[in-house]
């Protein structure tokens, strides 16, 4: 009984000396030698995702991601989708109110009334459902296409551009569906206001 008592007294300091060595190993392995590792893999191979998809315009000025959309409100520019957070990308997230609960109706009509009035061309018949509503984080830099022509009377009439030549620009800055199979075909409203811009400009 005193040799088995003895025994487990004189393992029990090499027991907790193991668990410290093992602890600090660990530290260092997934603190400091795992972050960066996948760092250092992420700029090698795609820099540009790892940097936060940021997107710079003509003069090389940083004006935004293209993973967050941003909000527009010069009639001279396409406009993107609703965001109830105002494109804060800190605030990630929607309300999540059903189609009948009040403030979306309230929402909904008023954003269906502005419409009306900033785009007398285009029936609200034609009006894409997704430039009225929130995308579930709140943040989505995207629309549909056809909510992108939509927009083309509008700005044509406002900047003097063709029918014809903003139809084009929008087809150009049209993403397929992700491998061919996922997601919808979808535009990137920044990335479209930029080389509206550059048409502008000249």
């Amino acid at each position: 009984m005193k040799q088995s008592i003895q025994s487990a007294a004189d393992t029990a300091p090499m027991s907790l000396g193991i668990i410290i060595r093992m602890s600090l190993v660990f530290i260092v392995l997934c603190g400091i030698v795992y972050p960066l590792v996948c760092t250092g893999l992420a700029q090698a191979l795609m820099p540009g995702r790892a940097n936060g998809s940021l997107i710079q315009n003509s003069r090389g000025a940083i004006v935004g991601s293209e993973l967050i959309g941003q909000k527009f409100t010069d009639p001279n520019y396409f406009q993107g989708r609703v965001s109830s957070i105002d494109y804060k990308a800190e605030a990630s997230g929607s309300n999540n109110y059903a189609p009948s609960n009040p403030d979306m109706l309230k929402r909904t009509e008023e954003s269906i009334e502005a419409w009306r009035k900033n785009n007398p061309d285009v029936p609200v018949s034609r009006l894409p459902i997704d430039l009225i509503t929130n995308s579930g984080s709140g943040l989505d830099p995207h629309i549909s296409p056809q909510s992108a022509i939509v927009q083309v009377p509008r700005i044509s009439k406002l900047t003097g551009l063709p029918q014809a030549q903003l139809e084009q620009l929008v087809a150009v800055h049209t993403e397929s569906r992700d491998l061919g199979v996922f997601g919808e075909p979808k535009v990137n409203v920044l990335e479209l206001n930029l080389a509206l811009n550059g048409l502008l400009s000249k």
